[in-house]
């Protein structure tokens, strides 16, 4: 007999010691069996298990034990990410602390000592995602930096040069100051921010004049090239062509007229500074404007800043602003709202910085991006996210792919010191190819860790090698990701496995929703509402946790999580193990050698829903319907197992005489616990992997997945079972309405025209409703006086209250509660009323007061219904 309660602490680590022991989890490279493979999002090496990692690798999980069970030859690929930025500055935070910095060590040491970090550091994610039960492939596991990935990305950078898709160009790029790195478009977050709009007088050459310009940024004027107005604006038609004086510098910019002007926008004239705004940027190409560096990489002013040179940029708008205003050219002062961005890694401002940088050339890439999804060569689920996709491709911009840091691929571009000429080769080149000398020096940038990235579903299996690991499962069968990354990650491996394999790089995405708490608010470490799943896992165990993850998973919207939620599922699992003991014991003299064959109604009745359970999760889990999967099993297994059929065996399986019926529906419930437990194993792997031991040698997680019989249907049973559920649930209604206490047996009258189904079924009404007596009548019988009544789509149910109850004595009791809840519901509606404490109560505390409404109001209702039910009687 299996121990009393489930302890996963215990039993989590057992069980998965030994199917990495019986490594159950690795696919064969060659197999007769349909491949099915996922590839991991690679989590940061620098990460710790958060609640978005728990939500994915759950999904992934999920389905990869589905599969599995389903037969199919299932490779889950894990990995994880270097993380380049976030990587670096871990390790530059160390050596802070030791005071010291990279430059001290010099890139080789430096670059030593984040390998170290890394292997004694690197792992912890990995093992985190072992306690959430991932059953990946950990025999592949791969790193964006190991040796073969690292082959993988030369020769992608090679190809992509050698078609010309890759170019170095001085262009605009974001740059952070405090990580001293170009950054991508997708590595910037933009925040509302309060800020002001100066509105600045810049006079005309001519004396004969000024226009006005209005910015957010003066100190960046320092650095203006020209005065823009839009050409429909007939405000400036006169004076496009003019010379202003561009204040504090005493230097003759030009105006200009160019469509991006916004008329509505400050006065309708703008400042241009090519080197400080993407925009202007793009305009003084179009113009042939000079580019003046005013901002340098570090965030102070350069000596092209003129007496503001040395200056923090900050510091320096508050000198400008100062000395336009002494000098008389500050017209006014506004508040102003506005996006500014930051970097994603360490929030610090980012600068709009003129640098030469590497480049991939996205346009052509991204039309086979778009073609593929168009034609369904890959699947976007939910469908909503197409649109969002096809609008990024669309208005593509091409991606700055070189970092300054030091950690990551360094760009396998050289120049030969001597004759100038550019190598760019997967291997070290040893000499100049033209001139033959050997003082050649690698480019001293890094690839953006997305492009590693971007090549993981075919280099973690062997590209550029033509491995069988890679023809078995290129295209992989599914990617489960976070929609926040449909840019950074997805769209990407999209255009690099088309470009680079000749075929997408999945066949479905499934994009989930974010974790969010309860009120549906973002996690946050300032907001106190982060929940760390390792704790969860702790305390109520990886099952129940897991569970919960899926059963709030429905497609397109966030997961509202919390611990109740949580701790409600633990229960959920109690009950799975208190079932398991029930069935066991009385198993226990059971010998399952014969085909018994069972035609009672409970057991052809659970046969059938059981049967429709398996099509349920089945066709929801193919659909990736995860909450709906969730709810079926579990409605099955709390509500039609444990409330009703193993109510309805009881005393089938407690009756020693009609042995062949006993062992009949001992074989049912064994089938059927066997049953769920092979249903729920992708859902809580734990527990069900232990039960099982108790039911079949062997793994569940190996074990054959349940399939739907439509011959196993049986609408007769569910329908006869249906009437009996709902006679036994209007004698439970009228027992609780009237107060009756449960020990009493009672006595009951059932009026049908199913006669024969309701007196087959007499036995389990009395068992299960409690009564010492149930009569069945035809339904041209006369009605019965004295008694409650409930009425069901196939009966009437009449239940005698002589000597059950004391009428008077509970009608004034009624009287009594009801007086009280009509007051607290007049409070609570006075409380919701009052505007003043709407808006100065949380959300959270307005939402229990409401919920407390409503429940008293529900409360009233019942009770005057049974109230109503007492003075029928007494009149």
């Amino acid at each position: 007999m299996i121990e009393k309660a489930f302890d996963p602490a215990i039993a989590e680590k057992e069980i998965y010691a030994e199917w990495l022991r019986e490594n159950l989890f690795h696919a064969a490279d060659t197999s007769e069996k349909q491949p099915f493979s996922i590839v991991i999002p690679p989590p940061n090496v620098t990460g710790m298990l958060h609640m978005g990692h728990a939500l994915n690798n759950t999904l992934q999980d999920l389905i990869i034990r589905f599969r599995r069970m389903s037969g199919d030859n299932t490779m889950w690929m894990p990995g994880t990410d270097h993380a380049g930025i976030a990587t670096q500055n871990v390790v530059e935070k160390e050596l802070e602390k030791e005071g010291k910095n990279r430059e001290q060590l010099g890139r080789e040491e430096f670059v030593e000592r984040v390998w170290q970090w890394k292997g004694k550091y690197g792992g912890l994610i990995i093992n985190q995602l072992k306690r959430l039960g991932s059953s990946c492939d950990w025999e592949r596991e791969r790193f964006t930096m190991d040796a073969g990935l690292s082959r993988a990305v030369r020769e992608a950078f090679v190809r992509l040069y050698n078609d010309g898709l890759i170019y170095q160009g001085d262009y605009i790029v974001n740059w952070c100051p405090r990580c001293h790195t170009a950054l991508s478009d997708l590595e910037v977050e933009y925040k509302e921010t309060p800020g002001n709009l100066w509105h600045i007088r810049y006079p005309f050459a001519d004396g004969s004049g000024e226009i006005i310009v209005a910015t957010t940024r003066p100190e960046t004027m320092l650095g203006d090239t020209a005065v823009a107005v839009n050409p429909t604006d007939a405000r400036y038609s006169a004076v496009v062509g003019k010379k202003v004086i561009l204040p504090l510098v005493n230097k003759e910019i030009p105006i200009i007229a160019d469509d991006y002007v916004s008329p509505e926008f400050g006065s309708g004239a703008v400042k241009i500074t090519p080197a400080s705004d993407p925009n202007d940027f793009a305009m003084a190409e179009r113009h042939h404007l000079e580019i003046v560096k005013v901002i340098g990489g570090d965030g102070t002013i350069t000596a092209q800043g003129g007496a503001y040179a040395g200056q923090d940029r900050y510091q320096c708008r508050k000198s400008v602003v100062a000395d336009l205003e002494a000098q008389g050219y500050l017209v006014k002062v506004e508040p102003y709202l506005h996006k500014v961005g930051g970097c994603s890694r360490c929030v610090t401002e980012v600068e709009p910085f003129v640098s030469r940088q590497w480049f991939v050339k996205m346009e052509p890439l991204a039309k086979m991006a778009i073609a593929a999804v168009v034609k369904g060569n890959t699947r976007i689920i939910p469908s909503m996210w197409e649109a969002t996709y096809f609008d990024w491709l669309n208005n593509i911009r091409d991606w700055c792919i070189s970092r300054q840091i030091w950690w990551g691929h360094r760009i396998p571009v050289w120049r030969c010191l001597n004759c100038e000429k550019i190598i760019v080769a997967t291997d070290d080149p040893s000499c100049c190819p033209q001139c033959g000398e050997s003082n050649l020096r690698q480019e001293e940038d890094v690839l953006d860790t997305w492009f590693s990235s971007a090549l993981w579903p075919f280099s973690t299996t062997g590209w550029p090698e033509k491995t069988e690991a890679l023809k078995t499962f290129y295209p992989t069968s599914l990617l489960i990701t976070g929609f926040d990354i449909l840019f950074f990650w997805v769209a990407r491996m999209m255009m690099m496995g088309l470009y680079l394999m000749g075929d997408v790089p999945f066949r479905d995405v499934y994009l989930h929703a974010l974790v969010r708490d309860e009120q549906g608010e973002k996690m946050s470490k300032s907001k106190g509402n982060v929940i760390d799943p390792l704790n969860m896992i702790d305390k109520y165990g990886a099952d129940a946790f897991r569970f919960t993850l899926v059963a709030f998973t429905a497609q397109g919207r966030d997961v509202r999580m919390s611990e109740e939620r949580i701790q409600g599922y633990k229960f959920f699992v109690n009950k799975i193990w208190n079932a398991a003991r029930f069935t066991l014991i009385n198993l226990e003299d059971f010998i399952p050698d014969s085909d018994y064959s069972s035609n009672s109604l409970p057991d052809r009745w659970i046969r059938s829903r059981l049967n429709k359970t398996i099509q349920e999760v089945t066709e929801a889990l193919e659909s990736y319907r995860f909450n709906d999967a969730a709810g079926g099993i579990y409605h099955f297994i709390w509500h039609e197992l444990c409330d009703w059929y193993l109510e309805l065996i009881k005393q089938t399986l407690y009756n020693k005489e009609d042995l062949a019926q006993r062992r009949a529906t001992q074989a049912q419930l064994r089938t059927t616990f066997k049953t769920i437990l092979q249903l729920l194993h992708p859902f809580m792997p734990f527990v069900t992997e232990r039960l099982w031991k108790e039911f079949a040698s062997g793994y569940i997680m190996v074990s054959d997945f349940p399939r739907h019989d439509p011959v196993a249907n049986d609408a007769q049973a569910e329908a006869e079972m249906t009437m009996l559920q709902d006679v036994i649930g209007a004698i439970r209604n009228v027992r609780g309405e009237m107060g009756i206490a449960t020990t009493k047996k009672l006595a009951v009258t059932v009026i049908t025209e199913e006669v024969a189904v309701f007196t087959a079924g007499k036995a389990y009404i009395e068992a299960l409703a409690n009564c010492q007596q149930v009569v069945i009548l035809d339904h041209t019988a006369p009605e019965p006086k004295g008694c409650a009544t409930g009425v069901t789509v196939k009966a009437k149910v009449f239940v005698e209250l002589g000597g059950m109850i004391d009428i008077a004595s509970e009608r004034v009791r009624l009287e009594k509660e009801v007086a009280k809840i009509s007051k607290e519901i007049e409070a609570a509606s006075q409380k919701l009323a009052n505007e003043d404490f709407v808006q100065k109560a949380s959300a959270a505390v307005v939402q229990k007061e409401e919920m407390r409404f409503q429940e008293a109001k529900e409360k009233l209702a019942f009770l005057q219904k049974a109230l109503m039910r007492l003075k029928e009687f007494s009149s």
